[in-house]
């Protein structure tokens, strides 16, 4: 009976290992089977040169939920955060825009380009802040489900609604907008400034295949508002270690309380019987029987892959395939010989110690978008880049450093194919470095290695269906009770004790936990009944 478990957790992602830690810490025989050779899914440092570090997918922090942090006690396995308390954007120009946590720094840098702007800034943050916060309960709790009949379901919608409308009717209205609006529109109605418009609604678009101009990208820059670091709303954070630190936290935590973790152990598919999950089957041949299955991969991947069709209701089915995957982002990782000196501001300083994003303007992003909609990768992409090395010199050599960039667009499915991807894939990192040399003049003289992925490689080394890091976009069609499918949003699954923990499930991704927390605490409440 080795093999018996009451629980398996496909994946060792960071929702997965939170699955985990809370189904051991309720006294669950627990295992999880990882494919690649180290935990955290793209939530990983790797080494991938000698002494250079890279967080080589996700690479900051701020929405793991501070109730998780203290559920499983996070620090006492490592867990830190190193707050980034600066943006920087640069502009062909040879301007820049410097918003750091010095409220009137910030000031006199947004009033270089409108002194209208500069006064209504810190009221946008307030009112994001504002929202981020009525949000929260929705993302702290399973999904409300507006059409069951259920007395706990109903008063949970019951209970929401009157969070809501009792913020009166301004919080309603922006509450619509944010689900309907875009990220532009959204910004336009506060701002003039096209030097701030720009920048700040990339927010927007991470990780999805939208532009800054599309309906329901509103939604996303509050997805990305709502983080928080040792209670300050809104803070962004480099987790000391990589981002592989903090799965190497959630994972200690899970052993900790019994779990056990296994890596180099790809599943093959989740075992069926008379209707129910009844265990696993690796590539290898071995088998691992339990009495519930969760899988921490995304739904295609789950349900498509792991599970077949043949065992799942044909309507379900076509929701899972009409899910939309559409990875839409790449990652180019430096190793540098020393640091990068900006055109528009020379030398070492703060605007080199938090976020620096490359996007100089709506239009600019527009014909970024424009390139990926007819299958091709940005010829001038938006770019996301941190220097984790100068906040903690762990990651790099002495006097060396590591560069993360994210990038948008590289679209999975680029005209070729996306098998043609491998033949494009340098190619594709030649055009991120020439975009940034435009800003870094010395960039190509310092860089000694370079790491590209492009949604292609997430998919085959990662696990992520057509790239996507959230696991499915985050639509306005694809949220709460649709996600993954309607009917299907509670973590439960069509196949009897199967279980989603995923960033596929409600409510939705990035280094967040809810999923994987959430899901454990449903199996738990189910099995206690």
């Amino acid at each position: 009976m080795a093999n018996q478990y009451d629980a398996i957790v496909i994946g060792a992602g960071h929702n997965g290992l939170c699955c985990a830690a809370y189904l051991a810490k309720a006294g669950q025989k627990v295992l999880v089977l990882e494919r690649r050779h180290i935990v955290g899914g793209v939530t990983t440092t790797e080494e991938i040169y000698p002494g250079f570090k890279y967080s080589s997918c996700s690479y900051v922090s701020s929405l793991l939920r501070p109730w998780i942090i203290r559920d499983l006690d996070l620090p006492k396995h490592g867990y830190e955060i190193l707050p980034l308390e600066s943006t920087f954007t640069p502009f062909p120009d040879g301007r820049y825009l410097l918003r750091d946590a010095d409220a009137e720094k910030t000031r006199r840098a947004v009033s270089a380009f409108s002194q209208r702007d500069a006064e209504t800034y810190p009221q946008f943050g307030q009112a994001m802040s504002e929202l981020g916060r009525m949000v929260k309960p929705i993302i702290d709790a399973p999904t409300p489900l507006p059409t069951s009949i259920n007395p706990k379901d109903l008063l949970q919608t019951l209970r929401l609604g009157r969070h809501i409308t009792g913020q009166g009717a301004d919080w309603m209205t922006g509450l619509l907008k944010l689900g309907t609006a875009s990220a532009v529109d959204l910004l336009s109605e506060w701002f003039e400034s096209d030097y701030l418009i720009g920048p700040m609604s990339v927010s927007g678009i991470i990780g999805t295949h939208l532009g800054v101009r599309s309906p329901g990208t509103a939604y996303v820059l509050l997805h990305h508002y709502m983080g928080e670091i040792d209670g300050s709303y809104r803070a962004w954070g480099l987790p000391k270690g990589g981002t592989g630190a903090i799965a190497l936290a959630i994972a200690r935590s899970a052993e900790s309380f019994g779990a056990t973790v296994k890596t180099a152990a790809p599943v093959s598919r989740v075992l069926v019987k008379n209707g129910r999950a009844t265990g696993v089957v690796l590539e290898n041949g071995d088998q691992f029987d339990a009495r519930i299955v969760v899988s921490g991969a995304d739904p295609q991947r789950t349900f498509l892959g792991f599970v077949g069709k043949e065992h799942l209701e044909s309507d379900f089915v076509d929701q899972i395939e009409r899910f939309k995957m559409r990875g839409s982002s790449g990652k180019v990782n430096l190793a540098l010989d020393r640091l990068p000196d900006f055109a528009c501001l020379p030398g070492d300083g703060p605007h080199l110690r938090g976020d620096i994003t490359i996007a100089p303007g709506v239009a600019y992003l527009e014909r970024a978008y424009d390139d990926s909609k007819y299958g091709r990768y940005s010829r001038q992409p938006f770019m996301d880049v941190v220097i984790p090395s100068l906040s903690d010199p762990t990651v790099a050599p002495p006097g060396k450093h590591v560069m993360s960039i994210f990038v948008q667009y590289a679209p999975y499915h680029i005209a070729e194919g996306p098998e043609n991807w491998p033949q494009q894939k340098e190619a594709f990192g030649d055009t991120v470095i020439d975009t940034l040399s435009e800003y870094i003049p010395n960039l190509k003289d310092i860089i000694l290695h370079r790491y590209v992925l492009t949604p292609w490689d997430l998919e085959q080394e990662y696990g992520l269906t057509e790239g996507n890091i959230f696991h499915g976009e985050l639509s306005l069609e694809q949220l709460g009770f649709l996600r993954p499918a309607a009917g299907w949003a509670r973590y439960r699954t069509p196949l009897k004790d199967l279980w989603l923990c995923g960033s596929g499930a409600h409510p939705g991704g990035g280094i967040m936990g809810s999923p994987g927390a959430l899901c454990a605490k449903a199996i738990l409440e189910e099995r206690s009944l």
